[in-house]
Order: structure tokens, then C-alpha cells, then sequence
């Protein structure tokens, strides 16, 4: 049994590894390349200034006047200022601070409303600045969202340079990355209030309760309670877990009802670090912040290690400041699904036989058991052996993810998989299906369940055709093991009907690995739009400037 490599990537050898291919189909470059030998140490630029007919990575030009308007600005950009090396670290490095400035000023209208170390040294250093960022809660959204846009700037810069001969040492890319991520884990969580819903899933789990048949609401006050959560508890309220109180004032409004979504995998890790956390809160939420930090800098080093482009690679994930921005700012274990796609990915590259496949299908298993949507690197993976007809590798594959997935949830059963089925009639904007949801229920006069119904029916069948799309856009001399994973993810972002800026790990991991591309022009706007759309601290509308 070969290796799980597609073939027509045999040939090319190191010519897809070539680090400084320009790519015209992203950046606009047709003039610039790199020209390097055996002496030349990172960091070092020539140009050659002979004119590039264009290689096989290419790829068509602008066909709709969407992409060739988008083309013409970057091709403009490209050539601009944003693409000198300094300013693009510039550019990244005042996102990521201001960033971690609305980090270190809580509680504000972005944060959590609890502070882990970072943030109290900062908050008893300048007071003031603290108070301003509370009594002023657009003001602080607004730092944020300038931080996201340049975030996006700066690595579209550093992306650029890369492609005009910019060869910075990964290694030193990789630290200096690190090291920021090693400050922000001990800042409160910005842009969602996800890590609390992890702490209080965690806490219930390690009192004693099922995080899938009760809510932070239900767990705190009692099963008996059939009527609303309320925000703030009165000192009259009976409590039926009084430890559990703050937790439950840390969980976002949305989700004080709502049970656990995540796999039994993410609950052990989850009850663990509310072991560790105990009554406080944000000692779990820390916890949690640091085991995620360390996840994110493994798959960095991963990546720098085993990675063709270590460069690129680097830049795509360790060094991406959209990336730390939502997952390590943010606190999401959307990571561990990363970690666990390009784990999958690397082996299915590298290791031949009925052994390789076998821990393909367990590490796909163990992903899905942190969540659900890690389904989508099996399909993945699993689309280039059903185009060579590899029947038998698919079904190995498939029998051991199930079986894997069918031990993990063993632990709690069924029960485990009902909010998951709730969650699926969710829809929210930007979601092109939120429109569908409105005329079908206010024009059309439709029952809102019988919509649900038609949505959650249409969408995987839309994800499956615009994944089609995106892997045929994909130039067919790429590896198909990387090109299948990503477009499946990068279309369930496009077209599932609640999505956030964080779900866009598997795709930016597996995108890490491809040759350049027009598609990362595409993921890094939907990362920042989505960023932008649904960032918050899980907070409440704020009633003044």
C-alpha cells in the first residue's frame, strides 16, 4: 500500500515546494521571483528582471466582476507600501496590541466580565484607562474592530513580501509569535464569551452533572426551574449549586440556557481545568487559555517542522495575526480541531499502509469528539480516494472514525448528540440563509420549524456543490489530501447557516500547506468580516457611546 498522496504531485517534486514562485493569481506579481542557491541565507532578496510566463500554479485569471474588481485592488496594494516587510509587521503588530489592549481593560463590552493576571497587573497599573474602556463601550468595540482590519492588512503585507523575495528566518518568526501568545493567554478572553461557556461545562462536569442534559441556568438553580434565566440573582434565589454562581455570571446571556455543544473529548478537558479552577472562575478560564495557547504553538511547530514552506507555513498560522487574534485571543477550541485536521493530514501524506489509516480514522474520531464539524476533514480526506477509487482505504478510514467516535461518546450516550441537533436549526447573519429564513416565514407565511427543516436539509447539499467549486479552482497538480480538506471547510464557512470568524482554523491550517493561491485572498476577507460581524464578549447591546 503507497503512501496517501495523489500522483500527479509525485512529479513536481520540489517545484510545488518552491517558495518563491510568485503568484500572480493572488498577489499580482509577474515580475518579481527569487533567486537562491545553496549560499543564500534567509532574509537575502534578488530580483529577476527577466519577464515569468506563467506556471502551471496560475491558474486563470479574474472571471466575474467580483474577483476582478477585488484583483485590481490588491494587484494596486500589492505593489503599494503594505508590501515592504517593516510596514507589514507594523501593521500586524498595532492589530494584535490593540487587540490585547481590550483584553487588558476589563470588563468591557469585548471581554469577559473576569480578569486573569495580565489584566489585573494592567487594570492596578492604569486605572483610568480601565474605567474609560468600561464607561465607554463603542469606543471599545471599536479598537477591536480597527485591530482586526489591520491585522488583515498586515498579513496580507507579510504574505506579499513573501511572494516578492522577503525570506525571513521561520524559526525566529515562530518565537516572536510564541511569545506573544504566551502574553495573551494571560489576558482576559476578547471577541467571544465561549471560554466562560467551557468553564461552567466544565465545572458542571466535575461537580457531578451531565453538561449535556443541563444548562449553566439549570445546574445553578435546579432542575424544577421552567422559566427564565435571569441575569443578574437576587440574594432571595434559591441556589441549587451555590459554588457554581460564578460561572454562571461569566457565561454569555445567549448561552445561559443552552447545554453543551462540544464532544465528550473537549468536556474531559473542560473538567479538568475547572478541577484545577475550583470555585474561581478565572483560574478555569486561565487554565483553559493556557492548554489552548500550548495547542496553537504545537501545531506551529509542527507545521515549521514537516512543512515544504515553512515560511508560509509559519505565516499562515504561527505568525498570522488574524489567527491569534480569534483563537488564541479569543480562547477557542476550534484549535484542538485544527491541531487534529493537519495531525491527520501529515499522516495521510506520510504513512503508508492499513497502520496509517488506522490512526487517520482515530485522530479524525478524537477531533469529532471536540466537536462535531471535525467531520468535515474526513470527508475531506476521503474525497480524492473515492475520485482514485480506493474503496477499500475509504472504508478502513470511515470503520475506525466511527468506531472511535462511538467510544468517545459511549461516556454519556444519546444525550450528548440532542444539542447538537438543536443547534443545527440555528441560523444567523451573515449567513445568505437568514434571507431565505425571512421570506419564507414573513412572506411566504411558513412555520419557523417547517424553514428550519428546509434549511438544514438544503445546506450540506449547497456546502457539497461550492466545495466543487473550490477544489476544481484549485490547480489539479496540487496535493488533493490538502486541497479536498480545505475546500469542504472553506465552503461549510461560506454556506453553513451559523458561522464565526474562529471556524476558519481547519481551513487556514489546511490552506498553510497548498502552494500560493487566489483562495487565501478569500479566507482571510471571510475571517475578518465574520471577526468584525460577531465579535463581542457575549454582552448585551451597549445603551451608550
Amino acid at each position: 500500500m503507497t503512501a496517501y498522496q495523489d500522483p500527479k504531485t509525485v512529479q513536481r517534486g520540489e517545484a510545488c515546494a518552491d517558495p518563491g514562485r510568485a503568484d500572480p493569481a493572488q498577489e499580482g506579481k509577474t515580475q518579481v521571483t527569487q533567486v537562491s542557491d545553496a549560499a543564500q541565507t534567509p532574509g537575502s532578496v534578488e530580483l529577476d528582471k527577466r519577464p515569468r510566463h506563467p506556471g502551471p500554479l496560475d491558474g486563470p485569471g479574474p472571471n466575474g466582476p467580483i474577483e476582478w474588481i477585488v484583483s485590481r485592488v490588491i494587484r494596486k496594494l500589492a505593489w503599494s507600501r503594505l508590501s515592504d516587510p517593516r510596514v507589514a509587521i507594523s501593521l500586524s503588530a498595532a492589530g494584535l496590541l490593540l487587540g490585547m489592549l481590550v483584553g487588558a481593560t476589563a470588563h468591557n463590552q469585548m471581554t469577559l466580565p473576569d480578569r486573569l493576571p495580565l489584566t489585573n497587573l494592567f487594570s492596578a497599573a492604569f486605572p483610568a484607562v480601565q474605567h474609560l474602556a468600561a464607561m465607554h463601550p463603542i469606543y471599545i468595540g471599536g479598537i477591536l474592530y480597527i485591530g482586526d482590519i489591520l491585522a488583515c492588512l498586515g498579513l496580507a503585507g507579510m504574505l506579499w513580501a513573501h511572494s516578492q523575495g522577503w525570506r525571513p528566518n521561520p524559526t525566529r518568526l515562530f518565537l516572536a509569535s510564541t511569545a506573544i501568545v504566551a502574553v495573551m493567554v494571560s489576558l482576559t478572553p476578547v471577541g467571544s464569551s465561549d471560554t466562560a461557556s467551557y468553564a461552567a461545562y466544565g465545572r458542571i462536569s466535575s461537580q457531578g452533572g451531565n453538561p449535556y442534559t443541563v444548562s449553566p441556568c439549570t445546574w445553578l438553580f435546579g432542575t424544577g426551574r421552567n422559566y427564565g434565566c435571569p441575569v443578574t440573582v437576587k440574594s432571595y434565589m434559591h441556589l441549587a449549586h451555590p459554588t457554581f454562581l460564578p460561572y454562571y455570571h461569566a457565561v454569555g446571556g445567549l448561552w445561559k440556557n443552552q447545554p453543551s455543544v462540544y464532544g465528550p473529548v473537549a468536556t474531559a478537558m473542560q473538567s479538568a481545568a475547572a478541577s484545577v479552577g475550583g470555585a474561581n472562575v478565572a483560574h478555569t478560564i486561565w487554565v483553559l487559555m493556557i492548554l489552548n495557547g500550548l495547542v496553537f504553538v504545537g501545531v506551529g511547530f509542527l507545521l515549521l517542522k514537516t512543512s515544504a514552506d515553512p515560511i508560509r507555513a509559519t505565516l499562515f498560522w504561527t505568525a498570522n495575526p488574524v489567527i491569534i487574534q480569534q483563537l488564541v485571543s479569543g480562547g477557542h477550541s476550534d484549535t484542538y480541531v485544527a491541531a487534529a485536521a493537519i495531525c491527520a493530514i501529515s499522516v495521510a501524506r506520510r504513512v503508508s499502509g492499513k497502520w496509517g489509516d488506522v490512526l487517520i480514522g482515530v485522530l479524525i474520531g478524537v477531533a469529532c469528539g471536540v466537536k462535531i464539524t471535525a467531520a468535515l476533514i474526513g470527508i475531506g480526506l476521503a474525497f480524492p480516494l473515492l475520485m482514485r477509487r480506493e474503496w477499500m482505504r475509504t472504508a478502513r478510514i470511515t470503520a475506525v472514525s466511527l468506531v472511535t467516535v462511538g467510544v468517545i461518546y459511549s461516556f454519556y450516550g444519546f444525550t450528548a448528540l440532542k444539542p447538537l441537533a438543536q443547534g443545527s436549526s440555528w441560523v444567523e447573519l451573515p449567513s445568505p440563509w437568514w434571507f431565505l429564513q425571512t421570506l419564507g416565514v414573513h412572506v411566504a407565511g411558513l412555520q419557523q420549524h417547517t424553514m428550519d427543516t428546509i434549511i438544514s436539509l438544503l445546506w450540506p447539499i449547497a456546502m457539497l456543490a461550492v466545495a466543487w467549486v473550490i477544489y476544481r479552482r484549485i490547480s489539479s497538480e496540487q496535493p488533493r489530501e490538502i486541497v479536498a480538506p480545505f475546500a469542504v471547510s472553506f465552503a461549510w464557512i461560506l454556506v453553513a447557516p451559523w458561522t464565526m470568524a474562529w471556524y476558519t482554523a481547519i481551513a487556514w491550517v489546511t490552506l498553510s500547506e497548498v502552494p500560493r493561491n487566489r483562495m487565501t485572498r478569500w479566507l482571510a476577507l471571510v475571517t475578518v468580516v465574520l471577526a468584525i460581524w460577531h465579535s463581542s464578549g457575549g454582552q448585551p447591546l451597549p445603551p451608550r457611546i
